[in-house]
């Protein structure tokens, strides 16, 4: 590959390579992680993970950041506490606009496919239909996966398990640029559409981190869209809070659920959290529910063309009377099995697919477009296909609602049958996912649906579900989990129908919900939205057991899905708990070396030598005599301070302190991260050769308190800190004196089962 590509992450622990086509290989395929070697380089093979940069969580407290404060007045900060509610407000405004904006569109889109399908039909043009049906799935299909290909591969899947890493500290490359918000909100549009089954809700949530993320740039410099007052969000601290005020506005926005997605972004997403957070969240949230009700108000009156009650997820079961006994309760808890069980394998079959797509998007563009446009064909072929293989249900007389179905939604649908005669399948495949859902949740239906007719549909959504989620389109996993769930709930309602009396539309619910329970592995989140999707507060004593029953089952055979993605992708995502081996290791045990170091005072043709010859991020200062009475740890320089330094070019030929020059001459926002435009980089500087041996000060851009731990400290423990406190580096200092102020540093890398069982291979017999 071309050298000049070559780039190494932060801590220059693990060397990779970033080519042309590098950016597709990282988001549209699984990533295989294998020892190198014994020392502390990983390799990465199948695809490369790189680039991925750690995040400065750590608020760094050198010298210009004091200043900084000291300087602040009351009216700044609160323009500070201000703008942090106003961009709150901001976002939940942009996330309910967007999700509007994609109902309306996938309602409009899908509606007249439809129609045109449904017309055909009656007029008996079954091959034309099916030819409408695959020909405009087809072309939505190719559009969308066009647009992941070739402009913004990190769009592709549901974004969930990126932004979750993202949270977690790890900032892969574009997985919140403005293109892949544009291709996010785009692509699953044509996706949803094109009738694949995938939702449009895990792409929700990445395109609110998207939209918070663009949000709390703090303006562009690159386009002169810079304000004053923005400059204070310029740090990863309040981006990452922006990110999950966004995150819980996408599941709001999607499934009409505010608490939900308060506590889907408590639960899942975010790896941090706080109480002013937890109110920002909140409103965040609050703001979106307003703007969707406001639009569904809007929309009811007709002015959205086909968009109606069909358009936002929500499916009322509160009609249903919800009483259970004995019997009942064994039924839920089979379900809770059931959905462990089915959960777990969902999760290894999309792995090993996942794996076999790594490979074959390997090959470029046009094989993604084409594997696209394949899958679209088989479903197509399924939608339409399967319906002829169940048998004609007259329709039933005491109904409210036209039978058969010609427009666009609807339980009951003619398809090939004579008049007053509906096809169950049909109605549950020529339909959009949600309407779909809504059908099998209905109540008070009992023998709508063949148990053979449910039966067909569950296998068929399972597996095109397995194989849909991995190709080159935005794609989110709560739809397939739901349409499949509710299936075989429905159908185990069919079964124990005769001794139980609780009604099959709220069967179909619990099994949708243990389905959830057994894939994602979360508890408190779903069982809230799940709640206010069907505005049922009756079943919650269910919904909690079958969800808890679920869970328990599928945690005995693996991960959750959205954890096997982060792993399969190569993010290195730091659990909440420490592995067993750790706590048989101390801090030192797992150290990286050689160590650079550099003095208070430093040459600068010695600081750029090290910026050269190593991808290191961060560099301990050490002060010396004549500036220390013995060697001490004086902190953490960051390599991105050191570039604006050698930058400003604040050289001395003499080796003295000279940090108040430096603070009159750099202002504290002169070392504020990027946004998405590009920062000093070592190819911008011009460093002459007779300034090699001038010397700089580093102390005032120096952390004066990094986090420090004592070399004796077991690795568990250590692991735990790093991961609470959202740390990128975190100093090892020796337990006895009369040694080097600082035995080395521990980074993300440090703490990954690849690097530890690389250094210790037989380990992990211990426990």
């Amino acid at each position: 590959m071309d050298q000049e590509n070559k780039v190494a992450n932060e801590e220059g622990d693990i060397e990779c390579y970033y080519g042309k086509d590098m950016e597709d290989r990282i988001y549209s395929q699984p990533l295989l992680t294998k020892r190198h070697n014994t020392t502390s380089q990983i390799a990465i093979v199948g695809a490369n993970a790189c680039p991925v940069e750690s995040l400065d969580y750590e608020i760094i407290e050198n010298e210009l950041f004091k200043q900084d404060w000291r300087s602040r007045r009351t009216i700044q900060i609160f323009q500070y506490v201000l703008l942090k509610w106003a961009f709150a407000l901001i976002i939940g405004l942009g996330t309910g606009l967007v999700g509007i904006f994609n109902n309306i569109a996938v309602e409009n889109i899908s509606g007249f496919k439809l129609l045109m399908t449904t017309k055909l039909m009656l007029e008996h043009k079954y091959y034309k239909a099916f030819a409408a049906l695959a020909g405009c799935n087809l072309a939505l299909a190719a559009a969308a996966a066009a647009l992941c290909a070739y402009i913004a591969p990190a769009a592709a899947g549901s974004g969930i398990p990126e932004v979750k890493a993202y949270l977690n500290g790890v900032d892969a490359h574009s997985i919140l640029a403005p293109s892949t918000l544009f291709v996010k909100i785009f692509g699953s549009i044509l996706c949803v559409s094109a009738g694949f089954v995938v939702g449009k809700e895990g792409p929700m949530v990445h395109t609110g981190a998207c939209i918070a993320s663009l949000i709390g740039q703090g303006g562009s410099r690159k386009y002169h869209l810079t304000w004053r007052w923005l400059r204070y969000f310029k740090n990863d601290r309040d981006r990452r809070d922006l990110i999950t005020c966004g995150a819980a506005a996408g599941v709001a926005s999607a499934f009409r659920a505010p608490v939900g997605g308060v506590l889907f972004a408590l639960e899942e997403a975010a790896s941090w959290w706080r109480s002013a957070l937890l109110w920002r969240t909140f409103f965040t949230t609050a703001v979106v529910a307003i703007v969707l009700r406001a639009f569904i108000q809007l929309c009811s009156t007709g002015t959205c063309g086909l968009f109606g009650e069909g358009g936002l997820i929500m499916y009322d079961v509160s009609a249903a009377k919800v009483a259970y006994s004995v019997p009942d309760i064994l039924a839920v808890i089979l379900l809770g099995v059931i959905g462990g069980i089915f959960g777990s394998l969902y999760n290894y079959l999309v792995d090993k697919v996942l794996r076999t797509y790594s490979i074959i998007n390997e090959k470029g563009p046009a094989v993604k477009i084409l594997l696209v446009v394949t899958i679209s064909l088989l479903t197509s072929i399924c939608s339409y296909g399967l319906p002829w293989f169940a048998t004609c249900i007259p329709c039933p007389i005491d109904t409210t609602e036209s039978c058969p179905n010609t427009d666009l939604s609807g339980n009951y649908k003619s398809f090939q049958c004579p008049p007053n005669h509906y096809n169950d399948l049909a109605s549950l495949f020529l339909n959009t996912n949600d309407d779909a859902i809504r059908n099998l949740l209905s109540t008070s239906t009992t023998k709508e649906f063949h148990i053979s007719s449910l039966f067909i549909f569950f296998i068929a959504i399972y597996c095109l579900g397995v194989i849909t989620y991995g190709i080159a389109i935005p794609s989110g996993l709560f739809i397939p989990v739901i349409l499949a769930g509710a299936g075989y709930g429905r159908l185990i309602g069919r079964l124990f129908d005769p001794i139980t009396k609780l009604d099959v539309g709220l069967f179909a619910l619990l099994g949708a919900a243990s389905f959830l329970g057994g894939t994602m592995r979360m508890t408190v989140s779903l069982c809230v939205i799940l709640l206010e999707l069907t505005n049922d507060l009756l079943l919650l004593p269910l919904v909690m057991l079958v969800l808890l029953i679920s869970k328990t089952v599928g945690d005995m055979f693996n991960h959750g899905v959205y954890d096997q993605i982060v792993k399969l992708k190569g993010l290195p995502y730091m659990e909440a708990h420490a592995e067993p081996y750790m706590k048989h290791l101390v801090a030192r045990d797992v150290v990286s070396g050689p160590l650079i170091t550099f003095s208070g005072v430093e040459k600068v043709g010695n600081i750029l030598h090290a910026l050269k010859t190593t991808g290191h991020n961060g560099f301990p200062v050490i002060d010396e005599p004549p500036f220390a009475d013995a060697p001490e740890l004086c902190g953490l320089v960051l390599r991105s301070h050191l570039l604006v330094l050698l930058k400003g070019k604040i050289f001395s030929w003499d080796r003295v302190l000279s940090g108040d020059e430096v603070v009159r001459r750099i202002s504290k926002f002169d070392f504020a991260k990027a946004g998405s435009g590009k920062g000093v980089k070592l190819e911008d500087l011009d460093i002459k050769d007779e300034e090699m041996d001038m010397y700089v000060d580093l102390h005032p851009i120096t952390n004066t308190s990094p986090y420090t731990v004592v070399e004796t400290m077991s690795l568990a423990k250590a692991a735990v800190l790093f991961r609470q406190l959202g740390l990128r580096h975190m100093c090892v200092v020796p337990k006895s004196q009369g040694r080097p102020p600082i035995v080395g540093i521990l980074t993300r890398h440090d703490f990954l089962p690849e690097h530890i069982l690389g250094l210790y291979p037989h380990i992990r017999l211990r426990k």
